[in-house]
């Protein structure tokens, strides 16, 4: 596959120029590609890429209505399970999260678990397991109890 551009290499190490010729060749604009960023493609990629790596590409806000949810998969809390980090309360074993458990592999204890949400395959894996899966509403609960108080305050 042909280059639009051979590699410099070693080749100018200790030369002046660079092989641009003279000195007055490369002094005015008229050597840099553009007005502003103009260019950023070709004569001026080695500085971008240096000293502004994030020139290129998406950055900034998120879309709006995106909320970012704290989730867990099924196989994560089979895992801690195994490792007895899920404790039994009265014989039974109970996981809260707040967050979104999600369906991903599978889950082989009786575990009774608490979140916010669940996907609808994970609901049915605890389920069939004989666990037991638990919406939690104190989300709602506390953030108007939180805003009640500073109304208080103020």
């Amino acid at each position: 596959m042909p280059r639009r551009f051979k590699k410099r290499g070693r080749s100018f190490l200790g030369t002046r120029n660079h092989g641009k010729g003279n000195a007055k060749n490369v002094r005015g604009k008229g050597s840099r590609g553009g007005v502003g960023m103009g260019g950023g493609h070709k004569s001026k990629w080695t500085y971008i890429v240096k000293y502004e790596p994030d020139h290129f590409g998406a950055h900034g806000f998120a879309p709006v209505g995106r909320k970012d949810v704290k989730s867990i998969n099924l196989y994560e809390i089979d895992q801690l399970a195994w490792k007895g980090e899920i404790l039994e309360k009265e014989g039974r074993r109970e996981f809260d999260f707040d967050g979104k458990i999600l369906g991903c592999g599978e889950i082989t204890f009786p575990i009774i678990v608490k979140a916010f949400s669940f996907s609808k395959k994970a609901s049915e894996k605890i389920k069939k397991v004989g666990g037991d899966a638990v919406v939690k509403e104190e989300k709602k609960e506390k953030q108007t109890e939180a805003v009640k108080e500073e109304g208080k305050g103020a």
